[in-house]
């Protein structure tokens, strides 16, 4: 059986990465792990290096260009979205816009993010009562079942699924998140509402009051 080389990021302080990295390490001979936040600096990686599988769940960097040529098979990141909701703050938006609908991504990497060709999407209606932390919470545990279907599918060696779908826009950004999180006086009862319901998570800042000037 052909042996994987794999390279595997994930956040830490997570227990479904928790899980995917006893995955790796139980079922792989050859694997590199690589677990922090969005506050440290990339990892110094061996850029030469070749690597048969790079792993990105729930990972807190941009994996580089030029690691993710050295990938001799597919470098695939799962997503806490569906095509229509690519880059960051995907489940603020979604409960800020009222969609009716949800779900996560599977797709391959290249040097933008969250635009590469899609293996996989899973979709699920969201709730009336859905918060940001509920949400998210739906997102980890579809994605952990996703991941170990992948992983299943990579252990013997079957080629992975291939998706119709496409994304449908660019990758929201950290500066559009920040100001979903803005708040001002001249703003309705409703919308300060929707907002401070789009933002609010544990352990983060959300919504605040600033006034234009």
């Amino acid at each position: 059986m052909k042996q994987n080389n794999i390279l595997f990021f994930g956040k830490e302080n997570d227990f479904f990465v928790e899980m995917a990295v006893d995955f790796i390490k139980r079922n792989f001979f050859s694997y590199e792990v690589y677990i922090g936040n969005r506050k440290q600096p990339f990892p110094i990686i061996n850029k030469n290096k070749k690597y048969t599988y790079i792993i990105s769940y729930l990972s807190p960097w941009i994996i580089p260009k030029a690691l993710l040529k050295n990938t001799t098979n597919a470098a695939i990141n799962f997503h806490p979205g569906p095509p229509e909701y690519p880059g960051i703050g995907c489940t603020n938006f979604a409960l800020y816009e009222g969609s009716k609908n949800y779900g996560i991504t599977c797709h391959y990497m290249n040097s933008k993010v969250d635009s590469g060709n899609i293996i996989f999407v899973e979709r699920f209606p969201l709730r009336q009562t859905e918060s940001v932390y509920t949400l998210t919470m739906r997102c980890y545990i579809e994605i952990s079942h996703l991941f170990f279907k992948i992983m299943d599918l990579i252990l013997n060696n079957q080629p992975l699924p291939s998706s119709k779908e496409n994304w449908t826009k660019k990758p929201s950004t950290r500066k559009e998140l920040d100001a979903l999180c803005i708040l001002t006086s001249d703003m309705s009862k409703s919308e300060i509402d929707l907002r401070i319901k789009s933002t609010s998570f544990p352990g983060m800042p959300g919504a605040y009051f600033k006034d234009k000037s």
